[in-house]
């Protein structure tokens, strides 16, 4: 959530780094998320 917060925030702001740092957080969210779904099925 923080890191599309960010994103939108840095595009309406015109601010490509902000933008990016939220892309980033956003991306790394979503594969915490994988992570944590395969060490569920492996039991982990």
């Amino acid at each position: 959530m923080k890191g599309k917060v960010k994103e939108v925030a840095g595009k309406l702001s015109d601010n490509l780094e902000l933008e990016a740092e939220g892309t980033d957080e956003k991306i790394a969210g979503k594969v915490q998320e994988k992570i944590g779904q395969v060490k569920k099925i492996w039991g982990r």
